[in-house]
């Protein structure tokens, strides 16, 4: 199939003021300037001189396992009965059905991030998945394991320490528990590949993340936890991102210094939370003139992810470049899940993922016109 007759924005490959995307089987085949693309036989979709881009991804949700409309019943996010739970994993949780999956897809949103929540200081493995019409939740899956969800900060010391009267009661407990949770972890993988027979889920769990296959998404609203999680990556020599950065401006030069690649959102609405007060709605832009490639997020269901288009056009509105805008919702994210080598920007070789817009994708007028998910038109 071709789409043609739009303003292309290839996310890594350039723009292409009326270009087109050819793609097979599900894979993007070719794309450029449709004036000197190649004669084409197949089905065409006209964008009507709209704008073609890469779906959008959200870098951090819970869509699927704290379901829209739901009580306690489609409530799968958290694990509160133990701090340490590395073994849960996300797509056993996830309810295809859960209507938000079709908001979303309809906003352009075409892949997400799905994580346990942040009660625990670790809260098991998340997964990306895209956001097609779907039955089965592993015919969704990109990847998964994609990253180990853990957390710092408020969230596991108020389910523990206040309402339980349990470790972790304090910040210091919250490291203290995770450092010795990798250790064990890593002695662990040594014994294992000395021959020992060893099978325990938790550790096993963690073995991909010790072996930097993926990284640590690491919740992190305050300055200070946020260099608590750069701290304990640094020990651990582990792939990071912070998960939410809220007050992340003091702490920029370390964020920079550390190379991760920061998950910022959801930025609207009002603090929950004595953590995230302080939050700016400029961070993105003083990350980007920082040299800081970062990756939005809304949270989901903390804003809905349908709205992430627009949380993006809110950094566009508070200093951020509109190329750096959209990178943060396809691009980066992709990298930040590891997924980049299919997802994330119109490129020969990766997913069919396209979603062709009426108008300026951040307007708030705009509507989308067709969304392609593998290759296939989606409702």
């Amino acid at each position: 199939m071709r789409i043609q007759n739009g303003i292309l924005i290839t996310i890594e490959n350039g723009r292409f003021e009326n270009g087109y995307v050819d793609f097979e089987n599900g894979i993007i085949t070719a794309f450029g300037d449709l004036a000197q693309a190649a004669p084409y036989e197949g089905e065409v979709y006209d964008a009507q001189g709209g704008w073609i881009m890469p779906g959008f991804m959200d870098a951090h949700t819970h869509i699927g396992i704290s379901e829209e409309g739901m009580r306690w019943e489609g409530e799968d996010c958290n694990e509160t009965t133990d701090p340490v739970t590395p073994d849960m994993r996300v797509v056993d949780g996830i309810n295809p059905f859960d209507i938000a999956i079709p908001k979303a897809r309809r906003a352009g949103v075409t892949a997400a991030v799905v994580c346990p929540g942040s009660t625990n200081v670790i809260g098991g493995q998340a997964a990306v998945i895209k956001l097609c019409t779907e039955t089965n939740v592993d015919r969704m899956v990109v990847k998964a394991p994609c990253a180990i969800k853990c957390a710092t900060g408020e969230n596991p010391k108020r389910n523990y320490g206040e309402n339980k009267g349990r470790s972790p009661m304090t910040r210091m407990a919250t490291a203290a528990i995770f450092r010795k949770t990798l250790e064990e972890a890593r002695r662990y993988m040594a014994k294992k590949d000395a021959g020992e027979d060893l099978y325990d889920p938790e550790k096993e769990a963690l073995i991909p993340l010790i072996k930097r296959e993926i990284p640590a998404h690491i919740h992190a609203h305050r300055a200070d936890d946020i260099l608590t999680a750069i701290r304990i990556a640094k020990e651990f020599n582990l792939r990071l991102s912070t998960v939410h950065t809220t007050v992340g401006t003091p702490v920029i030069p370390e964020i920079a210094a550390s190379g991760i690649i920061p998950i910022v959102g959801p930025c609207i609405g009002p603090s929950g939370k004595p953590e995230t007060t302080g939050g700016t709605l400029e961070i993105g832009a003083s990350l980007n003139a920082a040299g800081v490639e970062f990756a939005l997020c809304t949270d989901h269901d903390v804003v809905a992810l349908w709205l992430l288009p627009h949380l993006a056009s809110i950094t566009v509105r508070e200093g951020l470049n509109e190329d750096a805008a959209f990178r943060s919702i396809t691009i980066n994210a992709a990298k930040a899940a590891g997924v980049d080598d299919r997802l994330g920007s119109i490129a020969v070789g990766k997913d069919a993922d396209i979603v062709v817009f009426n108008g300026h994708p951040f307007h708030y007028l705009t509507k989308t016109s067709a969304v392609f998910i593998n290759g296939k038109r989606e409702d």
